[in-house]
């Protein structure tokens, strides 16, 4: 990724952190499945070396984090399945396998903690509206933002200095190629998604309207200005616009407006104490690596076989950037 100024990379961990979990079969001497801290350690150095950032930002979801979320609709990801894991502990109950991800969650924190990464956890805030917070943040005005993530959702935070890295899909997406690939510019993308629906949040979308049916009748959307509900709304009541496609986005404005007000990241939930602890870890952040505390969790863990070679040169680089 070819680089031209500082690049700060803001990790969506709980998204890294599931891939492993549910993909990766390792367990250590003890029995203990250890496929999401051995994936997520795996995935950071790969993407450090691939991204090469000057400042590392890992982002989790906090306890209670869709609660502000759900206030504003009970059914925001409601009726989830249980997950379904490629791999199978016949000494392990469905209570042993929640408990044991919790446990692989909580020590990849603390594995972290040893390191120059900052962490956040915020309580009763989703990973998105911090990721939102920081890249917006004053501090990094002037550098690049490297967010990493598989949700589309991070698609609207993009802009000339932002880009989303994708790295199941393989893909790194910046302004253009959002236009290309969906017919919708990032500044509008939410709005767009606010009429198609999230199906993985539970949240429906105007009948028979998806991505392409909002590109393709709603084209103004793919320029860089900013719409609003109001627009689509003054486009449906057109006397030529007489398909029943327009009738249905009509008869569903509040139903896109209750979306758009959960999947915007425009105006991050957070409260300001929240923003205030935030604000104070990067002013008060003075790097560090434990590695000799770290190498000792591993190998309690059984987890030290994964390459950390790229990962442990950049913490060596960030400590030597900040002295």
């Amino acid at each position: 990724m070819e680089k031209t100024m500082k690049r700060v990379m803001i990790v969506d961990a709980f998204n890294q952190f599931l891939r492993g979990y549910i993909v990766d079969p390792s367990k250590n001497p003890n029995g203990q499945p250890i496929g999401g801290m051995r994936t997520f350690v795996n995935i950071m150095n790969k993407i450090t070396r691939e991204i090469k950032p000057d400042m590392i930002v890992v982002v989790w979801d906090g306890k209670g984090g869709s609660k502000k979320r759900r206030s504003m609709n009970k059914n925001y990801k409601a009726g989830r399945k249980a997950l379904r894991v490629n791999w199978k502990s016949d000494e392990m109950t469905a209570q042993d396998t929640d408990n044991n991800k919790l446990w692989q969650q909580l020590r990849t924190v603390e594995y972290l903690n040893q390191t120059p990464i900052i962490q956040f956890m915020e309580p009763d805030v989703e990973a998105d509206d911090v990721i939102s917070y920081v890249k917006n943040m004053s501090t990094f005005s002037e550098w690049q933002k490297v967010i990493v993530s598989a949700d589309k959702d991070f698609i609207q935070l993009l802009d000339d200095r932002t880009l989303l890295f994708r790295p199941i899909q393989k893909e790194v997406l910046n302004t253009n190629m959002v236009i290309e690939k969906f017919g919708i510019h990032p500044t509008n993308f939410a709005l767009a998604r606010a009429m198609a629906g999230d199906p993985s949040d539970n949240l429906p979308g105007v009948p028979r309207v998806g991505l392409g049916t909002v590109a393709k009748r709603f084209s103004f959307l793919k320029e860089s200005r900013g719409y609003y509900i109001a627009d689509i709304i003054h486009e449906c009541e057109k006397e030529e616009n007489k398909l029943k496609l327009y009738d249905n986005v009509l008869e569903a404005e509040k139903l896109i407006e209750d979306n758009y007000n959960i999947m915007q990241l425009s105006s991050p939930c957070l409260s300001p104490q929240s923003k205030c602890r935030i604000d104070e870890t990067f002013e008060e952040f003075k790097p560090f690596y434990n590695q000799t505390e770290l190498r000792k969790l591993m190998i309690l863990d059984g987890v030290l076989t994964v390459n950390m070679q790229d990962l442990e040169q950049k913490f060596n680089d960030i400590i030597t950037s900040f002295s």
